[in-house]
Parts: C-alpha cells; structure tokens; sequence
C-alpha cells in the first residue's frame, strides 16, 4: 500500500506532532505528544534518499540504542504502533525519550557564557558526559562524533542531566578492534581521523576534551578561527602537554598549558583540569588518555575525572570585599583549620570571622568543614558560605 505524505501536522492516532527539533545527515527529528497522556517523544525519521551507506547507518543506530541503558545515554522507546505508517521507507523509525532542555550548544550560546560556563556546570558536565563516554566505551562502542550538538539537556527532578545522543556515526567494536573510515563533524575531530589512520576509543577522548575546554572557556582550544584542516598543520607539532594555540600578531602559533582567562573556575580546580585536558588532548592516540590505571585498568583520564569530581571545595565570599576565595577541604578536615586558612589568605583574625550558609544559617563548629560543602555534581556547586567580620 502506497505510504501518504507526511505533513507537518501529521497526527497517528492519540499522538500528535507538536514541531520539528532538528534536522540531521539521516533525516529529520520531531516531537510527538500523547493527547491522552501527555507523554512526549522524540522521533527521528530517515530521509527517502538516503544511499546504501548511509540506510546500513540508520539501521546501526537503532540497533545500538535498542541495547543501551544509561542516564547519561538517551533512550530509546517503542515507537507507538500508530506511528508505523509515517515512515517515509522501507526503514525503522526511532522513538527516543525527549530532553527538553534544549542541546549543550544552546546553553554555550548565550551571551552570558561567552567566557565559559559556570564552575558547577562544568562540574555537572563532567560527571554526566565522561559516565555516559565510560559507558559507551565499556560496551565496546566509540561515538566518532561527540561535540555540543549532540548533549542534551534534561529536567530530572530538578537537577539537570546531560546525554548523550546521535549515535548515527558509532561504531559497534569487537574486542580490540581498530576503525578507519570516518564521516563526522571536522571541529571536535581528533587528529588522527584527518590521517587516515586506525583509531580506538581515544578520538572519542580528543572530542570529550575539545568539549570541556570549550565548557571552561567559550571557545575550542586549537585556533578555533581556522577551518580544521588549516588547524591540523599548524597544530600537530604541539608539545605532549599543550591544550591551547592561538595566533598572534605576526601569525605565528603560540601554544599554552594552561586554560586561558576570563573564566568561571576557582583557583583550586584549575590545575587539575587542566591535567585532565592534558591527558585527554595529546596529540599521540596510543598516550591519550594516559593509558589504563595498572591495578583498576580504568583510563587515566577517567580516575583524574574522578578525582576531580570528588574534589571538596568550598566558596567563601568576603562580605567586606565581595572576593571570593576557594579552598580544598580534606574529608575529615575541622572548621578550625578552615578558619585558619581564610585567616592565612584574608588576614582576618579567626575570633574575627563569622561563617553564614547562605541560608543565614550559621557554621556548627562540632562538625566537620566539609558541613559547608554541597556536592557540586547532586546539588549546586555555585552556592557560598558568607564570611562576615
């Protein structure tokens, strides 16, 4: 039976097509609503011209998602039986759960992180993509085409959770297996992808960092102005441990270790971050990462991230100066000795300090200085204690 038109109002039964969210390489994505239970879904329909390549892609990418399960992961659903007939050929529709935050590149977007995202969001950014990325990789799966587009945001419980999406590029591995052909997005592409060499599961770490230095600063870390292959040439004589080229006045190339300013990031967290990029963008694939822990056989990079995460830091801002000043706290680390630093960095004599939460709560000197730290990736790290004097 010959398939009807699909229409921009297309309504299957109790669901209804409410706009389209994007378009992509396959084809177009739309957002289906439930009129009886108002249950929204994300269903992406594969464009009728697609050529044989491409048609074994889509199929791919419904098979990968359809044995995926993470939080960090979007998820795929059944596609309702009223749908099956706005399929524009002979191949599957993919249902997905709807994040209705919107994409990474949205929120990296607007004018007021043009110098980077917040501490806390990079945080939340952290812990979500590289568990989603750990995820990925530990079920033998590489993306091949990580980059801000394809995060999305979604309201869980009122903590934003980012996931991972677009899976049209991935690549199912067998154990120890090395992939040489590839079509992806050239800006987040790691460098030996431009070679057209084998490669592993390390692009998928040059795309993760490309994104995190973004995340800290509000631009792509390698003469982001440049086209890729431009870029390429000038960059891949960069020391093992460089994370940043910029041009100066006389065009020539000027490398840097260290993440630049502006940026939202407290003193504390800078050096370990920019060990993480460091790891994360090494120009050799096989140093990448820095290899695997000898005793968990997890990526460097990963326990670094790990670390991080696990970081305790707290914010204090001066009520006298409005400056705000950060310190790593121990896990069993008194509110003394964190009085004692403030009094090191402030020269405000202890007896003289007055610690309120931000609720106007005051400090408990009983328990430990940790008290004052909530977690940056399960509530918001942005939040400060008040130091008055």
């Amino acid at each position: 039976m010959e398939k009807p038109p699909f229409r921009q109002n297309q309504v299957c039964g109790s669901w209804h097509m409410k706009e389209r969210l994007g378009t992509g390489g396959f084809g177009h994505v739309y957002l289906y609503q439930n009129q009886e239970s108002s249950e929204k879904i994300a269903v992406k329909l594969c464009r009728l011209e697609l050529n044989a390549k491409n048609k074994d892609r889509w199929s791919r990418e419904i098979q990968i998602m359809k044995k995926l399960k993470h939080l960090n992961v979007v998820t795929a659903k059944d596609v309702p039986e009223e749908m099956m007939h706005i399929a524009l050929n002979d191949l599957p529709l993919l249902a997905m759960e709807f994040c209705s935050k919107g994409d990474l590149r949205k929120l990296l977007s607007k004018p007021e992180n043009c110098c980077g995202l917040k501490e806390s969001e990079v945080l939340a950014l952290l812990n979500d993509v590289g568990s989603g990325i750990q995820y990925l990789h530990e079920n033998k799966i590489i993306h091949r085409d990580l980059k801000p587009e394809n995060i999305v945001l979604q309201d869980i419980s009122g903590k934003l959770v980012h996931k991972i999406i677009d899976l049209g590029y991935a690549k199912d591995l067998d154990q120890g297996s090395l992939c040489t052909s590839f079509v992806g997005t050239l800006q987040y592409l790691a460098p030996e992808l431009f070679e057209g060499k084998s490669y592993t599961v390390t692009v998928d770490y040059w795309s993760f960092g490309t994104m995190i230095f973004e995340c800290c600063c509000g631009f792509r870390p390698f003469l982001h102005n440049l086209q890729p292959v431009q870029w390429y040439i000038k960059v891949r004589n960069k020391g093992p441990k460089d994370i940043m080229a910029v041009e100066d006045m006389n065009g020539e190339v000027r490398f840097s270790t260290h993440l630049p300013y502006p940026n939202n990031l407290s003193r504390t967290l800078l050096e370990p971050l920019e060990g993480l990029l460091q790891l994360m963008l090494k120009w050799d694939p096989v140093q990448r990462g820095g290899g695997l822990n000898p005793e968990t056989k997890q990526p460097q990079c990963f326990a670094l991230l790990d670390q991080i995460l696990n970081m305790k830091v707290v914010h204090i801002l001066n009520m006298t100066t409005t400056q705000v000043h950060s310190f790593l706290l121990s896990p069993d680390e008194g509110l003394h000795s964190l009085q004692q630093k403030i009094e090191t960095e402030t020269n405000i004599e202890l007896l003289n300090q007055e610690l309120l939460q931000e609720t106007g709560v005051m400090l408990d000197p009983r328990k430990p200085a940790a008290q004052c730290v909530l977690d940056g990736v399960v509530i918001n790290h942005s939040e400060f204690i008040i130091l008055f004097i």
